[in-house]
Order: structure tokens, then C-alpha cells, then sequence
């Protein structure tokens, strides 16, 4: 009977534990947040100039989860704007952005991405795409799928001129194209 009662226990304290940690990690991916560069003031003594930190800030409570739309960058599912500019961000996207069906206007502007995702031709609401100032090395051509687009910003990147030709021919006729 001791014995029983100890096993008993064990198992009590082992649910516990599994039903703690997984409790605590459903509240950390349900909360949304977005990364911000902090600078600290410059370091009299030393001279030198501190680097930004990168510090987590939690938005608005989550409406239907998040989604992660680069490595350690998640946003609410019902997000309109999706501001990552100047970041110094490199890659791509996740695919999974193309969850984010609410989407209006995407600025990406300033930062080292070499490629977007595929999938964001499937954001249907998307009015607005800054990509300047980027080295992309190409262009996906389901962004012609974006047939709500209004404004397509392509200045100081490195697209390929038959990609966006290709492009174009999809976007509605008053889609504005910006480019250098």
C-alpha cells in the first residue's frame, strides 16, 4: 500500500510538471510581439559606441494565435500592417506569411533580404509591398496574384528585369511600380 501510494505521488507531481510546461509555452506562442532596436547612449569612459540591443515588446492580446514571419518575429493572424523595415534583416520571410490574410501593406524596406516566399501571391488583401533597398537576387512571379496591389516599391534592389516584366503582366494596369 506504501508503495502504491508513492507511485501514486510520482505520477501526480510528473502531470504537473507536463501540464505546467505546456501551459507556459501555449502563453509565450499565443502572445505576439515584435522586435525594437534600443540604443544606449555612447560610453564616455570607453569611447566606443554600444551595439542595439534587440529587446521583445508584447502588442495587443492575440485574436486567433500568432504567426511567426521570420525567426523570432511573430505577429498577431489578424494583422493589416506588417512594418520589419530596417532591421537588418537577411534571407526571407517564412512561408507562413501567407496566414496572415488580413495583410494590407507589407514594408520590408532596408534590410538584407536575398528572396521572398512564394506564398506571399497568396495574400489577396495586400495593397501596399515595399521590398527597397534589399539585395534581392530574384522575384517571385506569384506576386502578380497580388490583384489588389496599388503600389509595388523595387527602388535600390537587385531584381531581375524579366521577372518584374513577367510580373506586370499579371498586376492590374494601375498598380504602380517603383523603381529606380
Amino acid at each position: 500500500m506504501y508503495i502504491l501510494g508513492i507511485i501514486l505521488l510520482l505520477t501526480g507531481v510528473v502531470i504537473g510538471v507536463w501540464w505546467t510546461s505546456s501551459t507556459s509555452e501555449e502563453t509565450v506562442t499565443n502572445e505576439e510581439s515584435t522586435l525594437s532596436v534600443q540604443s544606449e547612449a555612447v560610453d564616455e569612459e570607453s569611447g566606443s559606441e554600444p551595439q542595439p540591443q534587440l529587446e521583445q515588446k508584447p502588442l495587443l492580446p492575440s485574436l486567433g494565435g500568432s504567426i511567426e514571419v521570420y525567426n523570432g518575429i511573430s505577429v498577431a493572424k489578424n494583422t493589416q500592417v506588417l512594418d520589419l523595415s530596417g532591421r537588418g534583416l537577411e534571407g526571407s520571410l517564412k512561408a507562413e506569411v501567407r496566414q496572415l490574410t488580413e495583410l494590407r501593406e507589407i514594408d520590408i524596406s532596408n534590410n538584407n533580404f536575398s528572396g521572398l516566399p512564394a506564398e506571399i501571391g497568396q495574400l489577396s488583401k495586400l495593397r501596399k509591398l515595399n521590398l527597397s533597398n534589399n539585395p534581392f537576387t530574384g522575384l517571385p512571379y506569384e506576386l502578380g496574384n497580388l490583384k489588389n496591389l496599388e503600389v509595388l516599391d523595387l527602388r535600390g534592389t537587385q531584381y531581375a528585369k524579366q521577372d518584374l516584366a513577367v510580373i506586370q503582366k499579371s498586376l492590374p494596369a494601375s498598380t504602380v511600380v517603383i523603381t529606380d
